[in-house]
């Protein structure tokens, strides 16, 4: 118990079990911690939370083979990864849940170009960016797979609606990996409906080979998911609103992004959000803890939630981004477990950059190598000295006009297989 099932594979690289971590040592020295405090001479930070740390990894033989899914967390040393595409993106329509989801600024752009590509020459640079990732990736040791291509303009009908598809550009959106299980999420967005097909053929591979698959309760999309009558006409409108815990979709049937979900071994934290409501995240408690996982519900002060990943990023044990514009109202849990929490420098993205679907604090949707490596944005420089001064080693990679169609570094990925096992870190 604690490790994903085995099955025959090539070449194994060494096990790295949970207590490798006490091993890594973080010099907090001046760095923004919770509260304004400074973090002064900090070797051994993760003590207070090692202690508690319960390992389930036991020896394995030299000749065990590795799964081809297993993942337990965002920072054990990554194996395999899927990245998104760029190919055949199309601009959503402007319904009332994207209109809850996106920014004032980009509105008309949406109710101009819904239904058609995004601008073509941007479009042509994101690939350059996503290519050059994915060298990047297969350079530091990383299998990396992709998505099939998919005409995403074609309008599919159902019996509740009809809509173009979006893109399959952001896999950590539809995908959540815990142990050896990949779950297929419902998503929220109507021309996200479909987004599963371009994930199929590997989702399928990955279960021929042993992976357990399971997709979650496709929701209907009708009406009565959303609030059509959702009173936001600024968005300082929906902040007022989200803070009354007010949101464009509703209880009628469960519906959730997976990159509303943050994993740390056998906690797994989750946030209601526009398109992630209680029904959802009650589902995902019932289909995991009978598995020995807890799912807990945190919240921030956020006007706008819509994936916890560049509010709430967890990036080491014990060891978390926090967003200092929205605080997590649930800090106390996290500091009482001896948890370290770093805040994020201010984005140095320029306010005239396009971000149509996300905001300028992808600087902290960062993706974990390995405890000691971080893929980080190439332009932000404040940044990398953050990781810098946490000891971790970044890896630049310029993903600018790529952030555009709305994610960062982890929203671009899913990782597949990362070596390590399951872990307690409360």
């Amino acid at each position: 118990m604690g490790q994903c099932g085995s099955r025959l594979r090539s070449a194994r690289m060494p096990h790295v079990g949970g207590a490798v971590f006490r091993k890594y040592k973080f010099p907090f020295e001046n760095l923004p911690l919770e509260g304004g405090a400074k973090g002064v001479a900090y070797a051994g930070a993760l003590k207070p939370w090692s202690r508690s740390v319960h390992s389930e990894v036991s020896a394995k033989p030299e000749d065990a083979r590795a799964p081809v899914v297993c993942s337990h967390n965002e920072w054990d040393p990554l194996e395999e990864v899927i990245v998104g595409r760029v190919e055949g993106a199309c601009v959503p329509p402007f319904t009332v849940e994207v209109k809850a989801t996106t920014y004032e600024k980009s509105w008309s752009f949406f109710m101009k170009n819904g239904g058609k590509p995004f601008p073509s020459e941007h479009m042509r640079k994101a690939v350059e960016e996503v290519e050059e990732f994915c060298n990047i990736l297969k350079h530091e040791g990383v299998t990396v797979r992709r998505p099939d291509p998919v005409d995403w303009s074609e309008v599919h009908k159902t019996p509740w609606f009809e809509s173009p598809g979006l893109y399959a550009s952001m896999p950590r959106d539809i995908l959540l990996v815990v142990g050896d299980e990949i779950i297929e999420c419902p998503m929220a967005w109507r021309s996200r409906f479909f987004e599963y097909r371009a994930y199929r053929s590997l989702i399928k591979e990955y279960f021929r080979e042993g992976a357990n698959w399971t997709t979650a309760p496709k929701p209907t999309m009708a009406d009565e998911l959303y609030d059509q009558e959702y009173p936001m006409r600024s968005v300082e409108d929906r902040q007022k609103l989200a803070t009354q815990g007010k949101f464009v979709t509703t209880e009628f049937e469960p519906c959730f992004d997976a990159a509303d979900f943050m994993r740390a071994g056998r906690d797994i934290f989750a946030q209601r959000s526009q398109v992630t409501n209680y029904m959802g995240i009650e589902w995902m408690r019932r289909h995991l803890e009978p598995k020995g996982y807890n799912v807990h519900t945190i919240s921030f002060e956020d006007g706008s939630p819509m994936h916890i990943d560049a509010t709430f990023n967890i990036i080491g044990p014990g060891l978390v981004l926090s967003n200092p514009d929205r605080p997590c109202r649930q800090i106390d849990m996290f500091k009482k477990a001896g948890w370290t929490i770093v805040h994020p420098p201010t984005p140095e993205m320029p306010e005239s950059h396009p971000m149509w679907m996300a905001s300028r604090w992808l600087s902290m949707n960062v993706l974990m190598i390995d405890p000691k490596r971080v893929v980080c944005d190439s332009n932000e420089v404040a940044t990398q000295k953050m990781f810098e001064k946490l000891g971790i080693q970044t890896i630049k990679v310029n993903l600018r006009y790529a952030n555009s169609l709305g994610g960062g570094f982890h929203c671009w990925t899913c990782d597949v297989r990362r070596r390590g096992g399951l872990e307690s870190y409360l």
